[in-house]
């Protein structure tokens, strides 16, 4: 290390700081560098042993001439020779040498630290080689200092020691490691500006779990600086972000990239992302997942106010539709049209209306079920109810023509049970469907990545589209029927009205299918409402406004009169 720092000493190079292992950071000798100032480490703890510097310091010169190591050693710190025969060209001591001033590592006594442990270990041989000889008893100790004692015998005492010198403690553990103390030290520069090593904390395993690493002082880290010094060349990656190594640099530069969408990190410095569970999806910060809201047709959303509001206006206004036919019932515009269909056809209105309300709301096993089978079963008997109308239209021309009896075969026992088959039909398509493989609330997590939604499930495909298709079928034929009646010699030819009526109806329908396609969400689901209103508007408006019209405001046309008068009104 001493070499490695006197080269790095030539020439000035970035500021560093330096990490030391105990073997340097505590040696005085290294302290010259002073580019290491700011150096921190871990160092065996220092002690002041009791007599040592006045021991060292008591050197007569008979002591001294007496051992050739302390010999050596006086030439080298005094630069003189003891040796009087003149065999070195060093100057002759000549007793002027005083030891007590002589600034040496010899002499300073205030960083002991190898010295203290070897201290220690002396004394503990001590305490194991006393306690293998003597014996203690209540009030004395014998000891048998002739007797011959074996290196095991020591080996044995010496893990079982425990004693304190200096304030230190000493003992062993199983192992045979004594307990782990160590000083953090610190190269701070002092007023003289020269580097001193001072002890900043310090390191004791046998205090309580968390209470053994403490720091008592401010500590000088490299170019005197107060703040932990920064070892990357990157700031942390935040929670949300993960590392990406930066190409052709060293690991520890890097850039925070977001977390890609649906993926979340909660940790600082995360090196990946992981996904959210199925059901959740991350925060704005991407550092937790949340469960993904909830999205469906609400009742109380602008929305779903607005589509439930024209639902029950709709009924209402077949309500009162049939409040006004029934007291006109006796009318002629009103038996002239067939009342009993009339009426029949109104409250299939109503439930056609209502049924609506079905589609609004959070979805589930009956109210899935139910929005589509009563959605097909009221529009067929709608539909079976106009195209009752539209063939009684037809048979009522033909009974006017010269020996035709045809109305005998369509009265109204056969107009019920037409409207009865033909509804009939359509229950048994739903029975069916219901029972192979029903409508079934499910939670759609494909559509929107960040938000599930709460949809209907139609079961079986076949069954579904062979509902709208009965529809369908009966419509078309209802208005190829309605179109070849709309120009009969009558005064009030109700079939002019069912034909615009049904091409209302089958415009809707044909344009539902692409927006019901296309449509995501609970989008879908107002796509369908918005067709069952629109069509169910078209039809109590283009059959029963004209009817009303001239019941309440043109009661001078209400005449039997008047509808046997074949110019047009």
């Amino acid at each position: 290390m001493k070499t490695l720092l006197e080269e790095l000493s030539r020439e000035p190079s970035p500021p560093r700081q330096w990490i030391g292992s105990e073997a340097w950071v505590t040696h005085p000798d290294m302290l010259k560098f002073t580019f290491c100032a700011g150096a921190i480490g871990f160092g065996i703890p220092r002690s002041v042993i009791p007599g040592l510097r006045d021991f060292l310091l008591d050197l007569p010169p008979t002591k001294v001439a007496s051992s050739p190591i302390l010999t050596e050693f006086w030439e080298d710190a005094f630069n003189c020779s003891l040796d009087f025969d003149g065999a070195t060209d060093k100057r002759l001591c000549d007793g002027s040498e005083d030891i007590q001033k002589l600034q040496s590592p010899y002499t300073d006594t205030s960083q002991l630290r190898i010295t203290n442990m070897v201290y220690k270990a002396v004394y503990a041989i001590a305490h194991a080689v006393h306690n293998a000889v003597c014996q203690e008893t209540n009030s004395t100790t014998q000891c048998d200092k002739l007797s011959r004692i074996e290196s095991k015998q020591i080996l044995a005492q010496l893990k079982k020691v425990n004693f304190s010198r200096n304030g230190y403690p000493v003992s062993f553990d199983a192992n045979g490691d004594p307990v782990a103390a160590y000083e953090l030290v610190n190269w701070q520069k002092s007023e003289s500006s020269s580097l001193e090593i001072v002890t900043v904390g310090y390191y004791d395993a046998s205090l309580p779990v968390g209470q053994e690493f403490h720091i008592n002082k401010d500590i000088s880290w490299m170019e005197g600086r107060t703040q932990v010094p920064v070892s990357v060349c990157s700031d942390s990656c935040p929670p949300g972000t993960h590392k990406v190594l930066q190409k052709g640099k060293p690991i520890c530069c890097y850039d925070c990239i977001p977390c890609p969408e649906g993926e979340i990190s909660n940790d600082t410095d995360s090196t990946d992302c992981f996904p959210c569970p199925k059901e959740f999806w991350p925060n704005a910060k991407r550092d937790a997942c949340f469960p993904k809201p909830v999205e469906f047709l609400f009742f109380s959303e602008v929305l779903g106010i607005i589509l439930a509001a024209f639902s029950v206006g709709g009924a209402c206004l077949a309500i009162i539709t049939g409040t006004v036919f029934f007291r006109h019932r006796t009318s002629p515009i009103v038996r002239a049209n067939n009342s009993e269909l009339s009426f029949l056809l109104l409250f299939s209105l109503t439930l056609c209306f209502l049924c609506s309300l079905t589609f609004i709301g959070a979805p589930s096993e009956w109210s899935c079920m139910l929005r589509h089978t009563a959605f097909g079963i009221t529009f067929v008997l709608c539909i079976s109810c106009v195209l009752g109308k539209t063939i009684v239209v037809l048979m009522a021309f033909k009974a006017t023509l010269p020996r035709s009896n045809i109305m005998k075969w369509f009265g109204p026992l056969q107009q019920r049970m037409t409207v009865v088959s033909f509804t009939f039909i359509q229950v048994l398509i739903c029975t069916v469907w219901l029972v192979v493989s029903p409508p079934f609330p499910m939670k759609n997590l494909t559509t929107y990545k960040d938000r599930i939604i709460l949809e209907c499930a139609l079961g079986s495909l076949v069954g579904f589209w062979a509902v709208l298709g009965y529809i369908g079928l009966l419509a078309v034929f209802c208005f190829v029927l309605a179109l070849l009646a709309r120009k009969l010699p009558d005064n009030f030819n109700e079939a002019k009205f069912i034909t615009f009526s049904m091409l209302i109806f089958c415009a809707v329908w044909i344009t539902f299918i692409p927006a019901y396609v296309s449509s995501p969400g609970k989008f879908t689901v107002a796509v369908e409402i918005f067709a069952i209103l629109a069509s169910s508007f078209g039809l109590i408006l283009c059959i029963f406004a004209p009817k009303c019209f001239i019941i309440l405001f043109k009661p001078e046309k209400n005449t039997k009169k008047h509808l046997m008068n074949k110019n047009q009104y």
